[in-house]
């Protein structure tokens, strides 16, 4: 039997997908569950895995090409002698007809090829599998293809590793560390050095200013098309262009904040990590700044998820999602972030870790902008605008003058269900959690 192979889902508003690379060559054999294709879909790059075993008869959109959900990419035919008819068919543009009688059959499995899109709890259960040491899925290893690749060129055994990867992922870097590991030689007794004096450890590294994304090269005259990401970007902001919103700005002195941050940025915390807990904080108080606007009504959600934007080094915008912002710690958010940012980077974020936000935050304080307005997410009620801190000549009060550090925040809101006055109280508070109890964001 020959299989059409789909463009699958990955998102609930991915319409159309990328194909980054294949996997897998015409006449390969692939095995159930085995990764066949990398597709890009709107912020991601996602492997796709294989619902049946067999062998890739051919591929009809390569590498570099982009095809709407649903619509056939390759064939996989059952056996080899089937290779040859697959190809016959695609030639005689007859692919649509292969598995006719099995989509009639069997309208559950829309397609031959799937990558795992998982709800929210599934994927949790995933993390803590995988904070057990656990690279499984259901028997199965979890393995990126680059690592696929690498590991038969160094005939390193992948049941024997444990991932360091996204939710127990192996990556390339733990097969080269297993294949390394493997070469070490057996230890022997070596003369010990003469003594010498020990130079002392070098100073740590300054902290590097904000990176800025590299420009993209552009040739005058020339149209550059869209990426898939950009694309992504362009509908969104389209959508929010349909809500009607407005922008409440705010004054807060960070002093506090800042004497804070000097004491525990060496224990790798960071201002983003630190900005998103005091948001979060304030939101348990003003739950409908988290809500967000259905025909239904108000939608209050059950966590309070901080959206933090990421501009991309290859154009593009992304928002990596702090769970549960106001009940982590300091510390674990702050490394939850770091991790959140290095897979955005790479490309490997799953869904729900950038499309589940219920309240976002953009700071262009770190570029030394003052102040500036944001747009509103879709399905989300606010978003924060943070601008640079700066020292400013203020009144003191006792009739005095002198010189605090403050920066200017715009909140923007979806004013069919959060008015002026609930995006001020929530800053107001906002600005007396930072200002007079910044302390409490470590507790």
């Amino acid at each position: 039997m020959i299989h059409e192979v789909f463009m699958p889902a990955l998102s609930s508003t991915m319409t159309e997908g990328k194909i980054v690379s294949w996997v897998k060559s015409p006449g390969d054999k692939v095995e159930k569950g085995e990764t066949v294709v990398v597709v890009e879909s709107d912020k991601a790059d996602m492997d796709v895995e294989s619902f049946y075993e067999g062998y890739i008869a051919t591929i009809l959109v390569q590498a570099g090409e982009v095809a709407p959900v649903g619509d056939a990419i390759a064939l996989v035919a059952e056996t080899e002698a089937e290779i040859e008819t697959a190809q016959q068919q695609t030639n005689s543009g007859g692919a649509s007809q292969a598995t006719t009688e099995e989509a009639t059959t069997s309208p559950g499995q829309m397609a031959d090829i799937s990558a795992t899109v998982e709800t929210p709890a599934s994927a949790s259960t995933r993390a803590n599998e995988s904070q057990n040491g656990s690279n499984r899925n259901n028997g199965r290893t979890i393995v990126s293809p680059r690592a696929r690749k690498l590991a038969k060129e160094l005939k390193v055994d992948l049941s024997n590793i444990k991932g360091s990867g996204p939710y127990g992922r192996i990556v390339a870097e733990d097969v080269e560390a297993a294949a390394n590991k493997g070469k070490q030689p057996s230890t022997t007794t070596v003369p010990a050095p003469t003594s010498k004096p020990v130079a002392p450890p070098p100073p740590a590294p300054a902290a590097k200013p904000a990176q800025i994304p590299a420009p993209v090269a552009a040739v005058p005259g020339q149209v550059v098309p869209l990426n898939t990401l950009q694309n992504a970007v362009v509908r969104n902001m389209v959508a929010s262009l349909q809500v009607p919103t407005y922008h409440v700005g705010y004054t807060i002195t960070i002093d506090e904040l800042d004497k804070l941050y000097k004491q525990i940025k060496s224990k790798g915390v960071t201002m983003t990590a630190l900005l998103a807990k005091a948001v979060a904080v304030t939101l348990q108080k003003h739950p409908l700044l988290n809500a967000s606007y259905t025909e239904q009504g108000i939608q209050y959600h059950t966590g309070i998820n901080i959206s933090v934007a990421v501009a991309m080094d290859d154009g593009g915008l992304i928002t990596p999602v702090l769970q549960n912002a106001d009940r982590e710690d300091i510390y674990s958010l702050s490394r939850n972030w770091k991790a959140l940012v290095d897979r955005a980077r790479a490309k490997q974020l799953q869904p729900e870790e950038y499309n589940s936000g219920t309240f976002t935050l953009s700071n262009l304080g770190m570029f030394g902008v003052d102040r500036f307005d944001a747009i509103l997410p879709p399905g989300q009620g606010s978003i924060l605008a943070i601008g640079a801190s700066r020292p400013q000549v203020v009144a003191t009060a006792d009739g005095m003058f002198g010189v605090r550090q403050q920066m200017q925040v715009n909140i923007t809101c979806d004013h069919r269900i959060i008015y002026g006055a609930h995006a001020a109280a929530f800053l107001q508070d906002l600005a007396k959690l930072i200002e007079t109890n910044s302390q409490s964001l470590t507790q």
